[in-house]
């Protein structure tokens, strides 16, 4: 139960006020619960002529004994007076009203836990979410999507469904079982004590079973993550898998991991039914021996046990029982949740070493250059870049072309840090790009990559996108600029338009000018082109590249292009091979060298 109360210390403190509303409430109802079985005894006793009617009441004290003779005296009074048919009658309204005081109690314990309950699961999910925006992209090379979707709802659906549906059980179930064994051993310290040994033989048993729950829990969930990661790649690559007639093959993939987690969740169900017969086994075992023993005590006259007093003890022995079997059986259905809150902190306590310094500097204008000095950088082991350095002055257009793989897209992600260098520095002004803050560093900048972008959403909210309060007119002299209005506007709803899932219902070119407006709306100091039009057909590309050509105006842009026509007027071209910058100048001093990058001319122009 260890990790239980630290998920607990996490989570629970803005709800504080609830929960001690629903211990309150809990702790009131198990004492109206206890009152209506404690008038079981003096009732009986006088019904039955095994305890003389009192002719007094006795001094009130809190003492069960002290009690017991007062309610003696007054149901004898009430016997005198009316009969004992009448005295049945009181005794029974007494219970309803003891049972209308317990069931409203118990009520609002579960009312003022609903909050709780709701509100932790959604602080759980608000967490994952906004720590899955602020983890580096480092972070997602080496996860499924899938999974982390997986952990994100159905993990997160087995803590409400396994924990937080057990919490009631755990605030109210303890507390019926705690004043009812105090009770009782008020009645018969003895007999109880007798009780308290079987007890935690009992515990023990149930515990041992509900802690094997726990690693089948995180295979199941590690399963259903595999089967959701191959749901959501068949659905991005639905093209290409019919394409190549693989349906076969993927439906073969599917269901292996299906009958494995099918396998998984049987083992675990099988385990999880075994509580209540497990429960229902021990708490009759437990039972026929409190009877046997507690049987002697009163046949023996021992103990100072009456029949009545033990026909009370064993009534408020049965109805902890109930409880003991919901206690018991939420301790299997914690474990499965802590299972899955052990999937769920992969991502939550996952560490992220891109963060601002406690001193970090705002930045909101570039002024004059942007500095990459003896830059190195690994992902794992072999240097994606070695010692690269490069300056770019402000309202310069500098190149970046070379073989797939020779370090062109990793240059340009660490500018906005999306990865961090492991030597060298990068400049914004003079400035390490380290010591600013990183959002104001990234506002300095716009992306339009090779692969758009876009949302299942309309194209006003596309084209806005992160730019706030943008108005229509802003978003139509954004679209015009990037050759977009046109078709934007002979849409059926114009700007309002939903465009699909990733922009599914647009054309390439279509999809590339939302994102090159989405780029002009920004108005970005800093420019950076991955590819942007090596995708597309010569008509679009045309009109991507007089729309690029009319975003680049007037700002530093770094561009990285594949097609070396689309980049003749840069300033600067820079080739990369293996990691470093092997050749520099514009495009006619390129070619004049004779070296690698007239080589990838001559191969484009062949």
């Amino acid at each position: 139960m260890k990790g239980l109360f630290k998920l607990f210390k996490r989570f629970l403190p803005p709800y504080k006020g609830y929960l001690f509303l629903n211990i309150l409430f809990n702790l009131l109802g198990a004492i109206f619960g206890a009152f209506q079985f404690a008038a079981l005894k003096p009732v009986l006793d006088v019904l039955f002529g095994k305890q003389p009617i009192l002719p007094k009441p006795a001094d009130w004290s809190f003492d069960f004994d002290n009690l017991s003779k007062n309610l003696t005296y007054i149901i004898g009074d009430v016997i005198n007076s009316y009969g004992k048919e009448r005295a049945l009658i009181y005794l029974g309204l007494f219970i309803v009203v003891m049972v209308i005081l317990k069931v409203g109690f118990t009520y609002l314990a579960s009312f003022v836990i609903v909050p709780v309950r709701n509100g932790v699961v959604c602080d759980i999910r608000n967490q994952i979410y906004n720590k899955i925006l602020s983890l580096p992209i480092g972070f997602f090379s080496d996860e499924r999507k899938g999974d982390i979707i997986a952990r994100t709802t159905g993990d997160v659906q087995e803590i409400d469904n396994s924990i937080f549906n057990s919490v009631e059980t755990l605030c109210k179930d303890p507390m019926i079982i705690l004043i009812y064994l105090v009770v009782m051993i008020f009645m018969s310290w003895s007999l109880t004590l007798f009780v308290f040994l079987l007890l935690p033989v009992v515990g023990y048993l149930i515990g041992k079973v509900g802690k094997s729950l726990k690693k089948p829990s995180m295979r199941g969930q590690n399963k259903m993550g595999e089967l959701l990661s191959t749901i959501e790649e068949s659905l991005t690559g639905l093209r290409v898998i019919k394409a190549f007639n693989a349906e076969k093959k993927m439906k073969a993939l599917f269901v292996r991991q299906n009958k494995e987690y099918y396998n998984i969740s049987n083992h675990l169900m099988w385990r999880r039914y075994l509580a209540h017969p497990m429960s229902e086994l021990l708490g009759t075992m437990v039972i026929v021996i409190v009877l046997w023993y507690g049987g002697g005590l009163v046949l023996n006259q021992s103990g100072n046990l009456s029949a009545g007093a033990f026909i009370t003890y064993l009534v408020f022995f049965y109805s902890i029982i109930n409880p003991a079997k919901s206690f018991t059986t939420s301790i299997y259905a914690i474990q499965k949740g802590l299972a899955s809150m052990d999937r769920i902190d992969k991502i939550l306590l996952a560490e992220n070493n891109i963060v601002n310094k406690p001193d970090a500097i705002a930045v909101n204008e570039f002024h004059h250059t942007i500095e990459y000095n003896n830059v190195s950088f690994r992902y794992i082991e072999d240097e994606v870049l070695k010692n690269v350095s490069l300056t770019i002055e402000k309202g310069k257009t500098i190149a970046l072309v070379g073989q797939s793989g020779s370090g062109k897209s990793t240059f340009v992600d660490l500018l906005p840090r999306f990865w961090d260098i492991q030597s060298g520095s990068i400049r914004v002004d003079g400035v390490d790009i380290r010591d600013y803050k990183i959002a104001d560093l990234r506002g300095l900048m716009g992306n339009v990559n090779q692969d758009p972008i876009l949302f299942n959403d309309t194209f006003f909210n596309n084209i806005s996108f992160g730019v706030e309060n943008a108005t229509l007119d802003e978003v139509i002299a954004a679209a015009k600029v990037a050759n977009a209005h046109e078709f934007i506007s002979t849409s059926p709803d114009g700007y309002q338009t939903n465009i699909g899932d990733r922009g599914g219902k647009l054309s390439g070119g279509q999809r590339q000018r939302i994102s090159i407006a989405r780029a002009v709306l920004k108005n970005p100091p800093i420019l950076i082109l991955d590819e942007a039009t090596s995708a597309l057909d010569t008509e679009s590309e045309k009109l991507v590249q007089e729309a690029l050509e009319n975003l680049m105006l007037n700002r530093t842009s770094i561009v990285i292009a594949h097609r070396l026509s689309t980049i003749k007027k840069a300033d600067l071209i820079c080739v990369f091979h293996e990691g470093e910058i092997v050749e520099r100048g514009t495009h006619d001093e390129l070619l004049a060298l004779d070296g690698i990058y007239r080589k990838l001319h001559s191969m484009q122009n062949l």
